[in-house]
């Protein structure tokens, strides 16, 4: 027994040692990388300093989400999203499926959340309720600050607004179009005008007080006068927010064929500049800010879920035909409902992604930015990409600024009104080469 005490301490006293020799290398080998990097710290931090903003940014999951609900009770003339008529359509199966998609994302901290369509009210008020308690059920509603629905006035009937009444929604917007019951008819709309009315009173009355709609101008044979009489009625809703729009032609729509066929009377480019300016007029002398090329709002009330978009910030896209922009790549989501459905089974519902260099980043930083009225701070895009941003853009913005259609300021780049008419052609000339 004394022996083996004896050999014990031995080795104690050997460990100790060792110890002592291993903590002597690890001072050492600590004092090596210190001053290599005092040396050497300055070169890196220059030679890095482009990657920061994108390897800082890598760390970060998003917080805000999209999700896509790709049914619709009538197909609107116009659209090119990705949609499908409702009618034997696997809605339940869907909506199981979007949340599986949802939860293997492990999406717990939002501050915006967008349900958007398609038509999210098509669905039935159980169907609505049962989308709202999952999506919701694992998220911190401490942190959310705005959860919107997007909502059809021919489809919003009042179980639906109960619905909505009893779930963290805080913003609705209502695709209302044109109040000329003949425009709304000849646009492939379902709603009258007086469902308009009859949505935004019911709304108000469950407690709705941040509610939107979308506006669409320069339509099929619609005149200045039929624009001036939308913005009077839609200014008489007492509503915070509206978005105005002019009409696009997108592929595979029922207007871009009757255009190729010279059947689509459209506004002259010089009747729908017009109409724009009109409506900044109107809406600026009732008090909403222009703050975005197509959107209003009273101080307080502009989209934030939108603005996240045009600060180019990322976010998850999920559903059908849905985008989403995570840890710099930009995706899309299978668009056939079968195919999402099974996509996600499979453990991944996307369909297309697309890496994104430094400068494809930088070209939608501007492409977006420019979007707001608040246009693209210098000092943010320095920050955010680690270059100057006067050796890389001061050229163009110098040519536009003569050309009328940027303002002139040392520190943020933002357009005229002259420039926001013009907005594509403006964006197109921040592309590298």
């Amino acid at each position: 027994i004394i022996a083996g005490v004896e050999a014990a301490y031995k080795r104690t006293q050997e460990m100790g040692q060792e110890t002592k020799e291993w903590e002597s290398k690890w001072v050492n080998l600590f004092r090596f990388f210190f001053l290599f990097w005092a040396i050497f710290a300055p070169i890196f931090t220059i030679s890095f300093k482009p990657f920061y903003g994108i390897i800082k940014g890598m760390h970060t999951k998003p917080t805000s989400a999209y999700v896509h609900i790709p049914f619709c009770t009538q197909i609107c003339f116009y659209c090119d999203f990705s949609k499908v008529f409702i009618k034997n359509q696997p809605v339940d199966a869907y909506l199981e499926h979007l949340i599986q998609e949802f939860r293997r994302e492990e999406i717990t901290n939002l501050r915006t959340l967008y349900i958007g369509g398609g038509t999210p009210t098509a669905l039935t008020a159980d169907q609505l309720a049962y989308l709202l308690k999952e999506l919701t059920k694992s998220l911190d509603l401490s942190q959310m600050e705005e959860l919107t629905i997007e909502a059809n006035p021919g489809d919003l009937d009042p179980d639906k607004i109960a619905v909505l009444k009893d779930s963290p929604v805080n913003r609705v917007s209502l695709g209302v179009q044109t109040f000329d019951n003949r425009l709304l008819k000849k646009i492939g709309r379902s709603h009258q005008e007086q469902d308009i009315y009859d949505n935004i009173d019911r709304l108000k009355l469950a407690g709705f007080d941040n509610i939107s709609i979308d506006l669409i101008y320069a339509l099929p044979t619609q005149t200045m006068e039929q624009v001036q009489e939308n913005v009077a009625k839609a200014l008489a809703l007492d509503i915070p927010h509206m978005s105005l729009y002019s009409l696009i032609l997108e592929n595979h729509t029922v207007f871009m064929n009757r255009m190729r066929r010279g059947k689509l009377p459209l506004p002259k480019e010089e009747m729908e500049a017009e109409m724009f300016e009109y409506i900044i007029q109107e809406m600026e002398r009732a008090g909403f800010e222009h703050y975005e090329i197509s959107n209003f709002s009273k101080p307080g009330f502009e989209s934030r879920h939108n603005l996240m978009y045009w600060d180019n910030a990322e976010y998850y896209g999920l559903g059908a035909g849905a985008s989403g922009y995570v840890d710099g790549i930009r995706y899309k989501n299978h668009g056939p409902i079968r195919h999402y459905m099974q996509a996600v089974e499979e453990g991944n519902a996307r369909v297309q992604e697309e890496h994104l260099t430094q400068t494809e980043m930088m070209e939608e930083e501007m492409f977006l930015g420019l979007r707001k009225k608040t246009g693209v701070s210098k000092k943010r895009f320095e920050e955010k990409f680690g270059v100057n941003f006067d050796q890389q853009y001061g050229s163009v913005v110098e040519k536009l600024i003569q050309q009328g259609l940027l303002v002139p300021d040392k520190d943020i780049v933002r357009m005229t009104k002259k420039g926001l008419f013009l907005g594509d052609t403006v964006a197109e000339k921040f592309i590298l080469e």
